[in-house]
């Protein structure tokens, strides 16, 4: 089932504060490749530098031409892969990017950061 209203970027770049070698968005974006494999998905994966919410790590956002984009973090790429694909195919779905709070996954409710309007 392809997705191709949503790019889910990961940021790579913060550190966790145990570890300064650890970066659990780069571990979060790997373990999502092999999850969206497995479950032969299609959905737009990206790293990207920095989504300025190093407290918060690991961070996503879920982008899509004409839509809201959400910022979401505290992801644990141990724990939210299903629900982050559930969230990344539900974003997909609408024509505008809002998900009802209803039809969000645990880690999207109680994740999201920001949402920002679509250009117009």
């Amino acid at each position: 089932m392809a997705a191709p209203g949503v790019t889910v970027f990961v940021c790579v770049s913060c550190r966790d504060g145990g570890d300064a070698d650890m970066r659990p968005g780069a571990l979060l974006l790997e373990a999502l490749r092999t999850r969206l494999n497995e479950r032969n998905l299609d959905i737009a994966v990206e790293p990207v530098e920095c989504l300025a919410v190093c407290k918060r790590p690991a961070t996503v956002a879920f982008a899509g031409g004409g839509k809201w984009t959400y910022v979401i973090g505290d992801l644990d790429g141990g724990v939210h892969l299903d629900e982050l694909i559930d969230s990344a195919q539900s974003f997909a779905a609408t024509d505008n990017g809002i998900v009802a709070w209803k039809d969000r996954p645990a880690c999207f409710k109680k994740g999201v950061v920001s949402r920002t309007p679509p250009l117009r």
